[in-house]
């Protein structure tokens, strides 16, 4: 493993947890705001998650980023994907014009992106691309127009045919992840979620996933963007035979072997979150398994993650009960892209306008007594 990556996931493991003092006087506010206990629900736990990461009870998270992840996977070679690979190129590009949903969603929102090719296979014009992460003196990303240059390769290789990348590969694209939620950081961002692009990355994810969790193709493999029934078989068997003989606690070696540079990029990036102490959204099925990667690495990793949608991706419920959090909202949502990110943000932006902004009963001149009546007859 990469020497900068373990020291990542040292610190993570040595200083990665919650603010306890902040969590009780979070916990505490919650108690005496004017409702019943409980009341506000999911907002309540986000409320307390946020005072222990910051330390502070009282939180904003209004500077908001989508981090988008691209690349190509070999084992599009297979069948296994729906649409074709330059799909991946249109719609990376796509992303800094504001067509594609998530970045339809950012413009409308006042949300950044900051969208890197970690791995496209087909060319993309040199004038789009930028070097750096940053643009510090405007104190923001480099995105909007622009695409940061990280490209490792031409896509993996066919994880059908031997491993998707090399050890060297893997741990490129997990430092690009890093160093892109050290972006974020330095550009002053309160929070920020994690997304991708690449076609036949369902295909990847699935092997990722079953590898780690112990399951079967059959278990973890969806229809991706509208596989047909032929090609779903296809899929299954790829993902049970790519998946033999993996270590599951070797978790960088499983995403050099049957990963993507995306998903490797986007583990990366949520390792990073955790040792910056961001706050960081996860998306749909690609973005929770990278998630579950990054917690396999390194388990406080899990203190800095809040969910979105709850994906159509059949393995994205084995994924997030494996990092033990649930989605905010279910939508009928599967495109991919960071695309549940801005909506969740308005979310947890709802649970610190509560916390920062509720009268407690004190303050608000209300008699409490009738939550104690209630409270013995169970009925709050």
């Amino acid at each position: 493993m990469n020497t900068r990556l373990k020291e990542i996931i040292n610190t993570i493991e040595s200083s990665g947890r919650l603010d306890r003092s902040a969590v009780k006087e979070a916990q505490a506010r919650q108690e005496v705001l004017a409702k019943p206990t409980g009341a506000l629900g999911t907002l309540e736990d986000i409320s307390v998650q946020l005072a222990g990461i910051t330390g502070k009870v009282k939180n904003s998270m209004k500077k908001q980023a989508v981090v988008i992840m691209s690349a190509d996977n070999g084992v599009v070679e297979e069948g296994v994907a729906s649409a074709p690979q330059s799909v991946t190129l249109s719609q990376t590009i796509n992303f800094t014009r504001h067509y594609t949903g998530v970045s339809s969603m950012a413009e409308y929102f006042g949300i950044d992106l900051l969208v890197v090719d970690v791995g496209v296979k087909m060319k993309i014009p040199e004038a789009l691309y930028v070097d750096g992460m940053t643009d510090s003196a405007a104190g923001a990303l480099r995105l909007t127009d622009k695409i940061v240059n990280r490209r490792i390769a031409d896509g993996t290789r066919n994880l059908a045919k031997g491993p998707a990348m090399t050890a060297d590969e893997a741990a490129r694209a997990l430092m690009t992840g890093v160093e892109a939620a050290k972006a974020v950081k330095d550009c002053g961002y309160d929070i920020f979620g994690i997304g991708e692009m690449g076609i036949g990355n369902t295909t990847t994810s699935a092997c990722v996933l079953a590898a780690l969790c112990g399951k079967k193709g059959e278990d973890v493999v969806g229809r991706g963007g509208g596989l047909n029934d032929e090609g779903l078989a296809k899929k299954i068997g790829i993902v049970d035979e790519a998946i033999k003989n993996l270590d599951p606690a070797d978790v960088t070696d499983v995403l050099a072997k049957v990963g993507g540079f995306d998903i490797c990029a986007m583990t990366g990036a949520f390792l990073g979150a955790a040792y910056y102490r961001i706050p960081v959204v996860i998306d749909g099925y690609i973005s929770a398994v990278a998630a579950l990667a990054a917690a396999r690495l390194a388990p406080n990793a899990v203190n800095f993650m809040f969910g979105s949608h709850q994906s159509k991706e059949k393995g994205y419920v084995i994924a997030m009960e494996a990092l033990g959090i649930k989605p905010y909202f279910n939508l009928g949502m599967r495109l991919g892209e960071g695309s549940g990110c801005p909506i969740s943000f308005k979310i947890i932006e709802t649970a610190c306008a509560a916390m920062n902004g509720m009268a407690t009963f004190a303050e608000g001149a209300i008699d409490a007594d009738y939550l104690e009546e209630g409270k013995k007859g169970n009925f709050f």
